[in-house]
This record gives C-alpha cells, structure tokens and sequence, in this order.
C-alpha cells in the first residue's frame, strides 16, 4: 500500500456542494456520510450540500463539514491503496489528521469539532475578537508589534503563522485594528480584515479552552498509528495523552504552520508529494511557493482521488491519456 504524507485544511475551506460527489458514489466515504447527521442530530448534509452559505459558514457548521469532507476522502483514499506516512492538518484540520491517524474514530472526531464549534462560536459571543491576516512581515515582527499593542492593555496575538510571508493576527477588534496600522508602517504589503466569528486562537478563547479540554477528557483517544505533526510545537505526537492536551492548547496558541511544513517538506530530504485531503486547496497554495521541489496534490473530489489513485499505482489516469488524444 502506498503511503504518503497528508495534510489536512482548516476553516474557510467550505463551500456549498462540498463533498456531495462523494456522497453519491459507494464505498466507504458515503456509508461515513450517511451516519453524519443522526450522529449529530443536525441536518449537516443539508447544509453542506445545499447551504445557505451563511449558515454553512457558522463555525459550528463549518468546523464538522470540514472535518466530515476530509474523513470521507481520507477513507476514499485507503480504499484505492492510498494510506499516511505523516499527518498534519491546519487548526481544525489537526482533528481531521487525528482521525486519519488511526487515534480517533470519525464520528467520534466529528463530534468533538462540533462541540469544538459550539464553544468557539459561544465565545466570540461572550467577547468579540477577530482576526486579519498581514501578508509580506515576517512573524518575529508581527509578534513585537502585537507584544508593543498589548503592552497598552489590550489583546492582540499572532494567531497562525501560516509562511514566511504570511501570518495572521487576533484579539479585541480595537487591538487588531491598531496592530494592523502599526504592521502597515512596519512594511506590512497588506493587512487584511478576516470574515470569522472571534478571535481564534488568543486568550480570548480561554473560556472556551478549558470547557473543551473538560469535554475531551471523557472522549477516546488512541496512540496515532503514524506521527502527526502538532499545531502548538510542529513537532510528531505519538502518544494519546500529548495529542488530548495539544488539541485543547490550541484553541488559545498561535498555529505554527510554517514549522510544521519545515519540518517534513522543507527538511533535507522532503518527500516527492504532499496529499491536501479535503475541500479547496489553500494548503496547496500556500506550499507551492515556498516548496516547489515537492509535488503538493489536493484531493478532494471523486475525479481528484481517480487521478492520484492512478499516479500512485504508477499509471497515467484516464483524464490525462484523453487530454492527449488518445
């Protein structure tokens, strides 16, 4: 069985329609979509398949589709032979990678985004943040000036460090919005006001934090069966209890996405392809850039699995033998 590394998107990968495809093909990824709403007692299919786009893009919403249209690619893929070596996933995305892992079971990781959602969204309500990404400063910079913001006794983070020229801020709407100017004199290209419900991944979240790591301790967690990459140190988990305390840490600690890339695609021997499981393809954008000698694939549709499946067997797909004419 071929094996290759995955990474898995976080939130603002949703789109209506997403995952319907995989829904009305057989196999293993439409019998986990068919338990998906009486495991949550929502009409999450629904949503995900017909909108409305705002009610798709709530975080309670948004969080399980994600993860839903992951998982049901990520069983798609072992289906055709197509297993992980290496996971990550992008915030949210961590749960996806968990589940892909072998540590959590996939209704048991759409349940815990879900109430991961639930409690995000409650908090953005208790105490409004947001967030905005600054596209062109590196994060050592963002981090001093955000540090210089809070110092005047408001919040203001970084929240993702997503590249070397890109990260994202958040906190107080006045705290970001102050930074924001400040990374704009600094040499900022461009800061740009992010459409979420909080300020994710700051201690506006701390409420929040803590519910979550109390709900966690009643859900089953297993050891991965291959290393997976943590969002609060990109360094590999390999044991259950490291994994239930870095996904409640999370919610209130910056995304080191960047060393978490660094520490599998930009090493001295990184892989020939990275696999982008799930809907969109931000990850992809993102490392392309930044590592053109690996081959980065998102996969999230029943045409995008035939093609990979065909290219990991070692045989041109049939897309690409009709595009030359044969």
């Amino acid at each position: 069985m071929p094996r290759v590394p995955m990474i898995f998107p976080g939130q603002a990968s949703q789109s209506v329609g997403m995952a319907r495809d995989l829904y009305e093909a057989a196999g293993p990824a439409r019998d986990f979509l068919l338990q998906i709403d009486d495991a949550l007692g929502v009409n999450l299919t629904g949503i995900m398949f017909d909108g409305p786009g705002e009610v798709l893009t709530e975080t309670r919403n948004a969080q399980p589709a994600i993860l839903a249209h992951s998982v049901a690619v990520a069983l798609a893929l072992r289906e055709r032979g197509i297993a992980p070596s290496l996971v990550a996933g992008h915030s949210l995305g961590e749960f996806s990678a968990a589940v892909a892992s072998g540590a959590l079971s996939p209704l048991d990781g759409l349940r815990i985004v879900r109430r991961r959602g639930e409690l995000m969204f409650a908090a953005g309500a208790r105490r409004p943040g947001t967030m905005a990404a600054v596209m062109g400063l590196d994060g050592e910079s963002v981090a001093s000036i955000c540090a210089e913001v809070s110092r005047e006794g408001k919040v203001v983070v970084l929240a993702n460090h997503n590249s070397a020229a890109q990260v994202a801020i958040s906190g107080e709407p006045e705290a970001v919005a102050e930074a924001g100017g400040r990374l704009t004199g600094a040499g900022a290209r461009r800061v740009i006001p992010l459409d979420v419900s909080g300020a994710f991944h700051s201690p506006l979240l701390d409420e929040a934090a803590e519910a979550f790591a109390e709900f966690l301790r009643e859900v089953p967690i297993a050891d991965p069966e291959v290393p997976l990459l943590a969002n609060v140190s990109a360094s590999p988990v390999t044991r259950a209890d490291d994994l239930r305390r870095g996904f409640a840490a999370q919610l209130t600690a910056p995304v080191l996405w960047h060393d978490t890339m660094e520490s599998f695609a930009g090493a001295g021997s990184p892989p020939a392809a990275v696999l982008e499981v799930g809907p969109g393809k931000v990850l992809t954008n993102l490392a392309r850039r930044a590592y053109p000698a690996v081959k980065f694939i998102p996969v999230g549709t029943v045409a995008d699995l035939d093609q990979v499946a065909a290219e990991m067997q070692g045989t041109e797909a049939p897309r690409a033998r009709e595009a030359a004419g044969s």
